[in-house]
């Protein structure tokens, strides 16, 4: 098992040093600066901010100071948030796309999973056409036209929810993260209930199943006891990725519903030229993405020993 780890590290952070180089580099050629927008500031002021920032620096320099800034786990300074560091903005914002993206998880698991067992259990009848085609939907279907719909009809025709706005994490009704949350997750569950049809109907067409049925084994039995578990094993290599996409992705549905999280933040400094604030939400993304990856990994070699070798 630390062989499993310690590999997957080796893969993984060279990725990521090759993501946040080309995020670097690439921020650094987009047209104009992050005080050019200032229109009161005299080119003296300007200049002087950006050798307060350390953007008059060559570039190879700025790279150099930030990876060492990242190496103490330093992201640097906010140019939007003057009063805040990056590391602020990001722990002030993620626990916020954290519990959109918990409950976006535990939707898309849930229902997707369930989805694809009755799917794979009524192979060729109504309730696998059924499901397949909400999954079919769910999955053609982006998040900036499901957003406003659900928005629509929800929020403004039934009145069942907020339409926006965030009421903050002790909010005990929890009905202003359901529209969010559903928005985010209808395209993992729709994925996830395909890949856990497809790896049980793998499992099912195997001779031991067979054998079984011809023992009188109940058909409930072999789909929960058997057939379940080897299913599962797709399904579980894709809940890592899965669970970042959502902390990750949420760009769009915070946009819609006016969540102040992460996503949002970083739209914001994609805008107003926020270098560090960029690439400190992208090295965290980064982060997270080893992370659930690594876990994933670690889950399905538990899970199959034959993904251990």
């Amino acid at each position: 098992m630390i062989k499993i780890i310690v590999g997957r590290l080796l893969q993984l952070i060279p990725v990521l040093w090759i993501i946040l180089t080309l995020t670097f580099f690439m921020s650094k050629e987009v047209p104009g600066g992050p005080f050019s927008a200032e229109r009161q500031a005299t080119p003296e002021v300007i200049a002087r901010l950006n050798a307060y920032y350390g953007l008059d620096k060559p570039l190879w320099e700025q790279y150099l100071g930030y990876l060492g800034k990242l190496a103490r786990f330093d992201l640097g300074p906010s140019y939007t948030y003057q009063s805040e560091s990056v590391n602020e903005v990001i722990a002030r914002s993620f626990p916020i796309s954290l519990q959109i993206g918990t409950l976006a998880f535990c939707i898309a698991a849930v229902f997707g999973i369930t989805a694809g067992v009755i799917a794979a259990a009524n192979k060729n009848r109504l309730w696998d056409y059924l499901p397949m085609s909400f999954s079919m939907l769910g999955i053609c279907l982006p998040t900036f036209v499901l957003g406003p719909i659900l928005a629509l009809l929800f929020g403004l025709v039934l009145r069942l929810a907020p339409v926006s706005g965030w009421h903050g994490l002790n909010y005990v009704p929890f009905h202003p993260m359901i529209m969010p949350a559903v928005t985010l997750g209808l395209f993992y569950a729709a994925y996830i209930a395909r890949l856990t049809r497809g790896g049980m109907l793998d499992i099912l067409s195997q001779d031991f199943i067979r054998t079984a049925r011809a023992k009188g084994v109940p058909d409930h039995q072999i789909i929960l006891k058997h057939a379940l578990r080897g299913g599962l094993l797709p399904v579980v290599a894709f809940l890592g990725p899965a669970f970042a996409g959502l902390l990750s992705g949420s760009f769009v549905v915070e946009k819609v519903f006016n969540v102040p999280g992460i996503g949002q933040e970083f739209i914001k400094s994609v805008f107003n030229r926020d270098y560090p604030l960029v690439l400190g939400t992208v090295a965290f993304f980064g982060i997270l993405i080893v992370v659930f990856n690594l876990a994933s990994d670690i889950l399905q070699a538990l899970m199959d020993p034959k993904s251990r070798k």
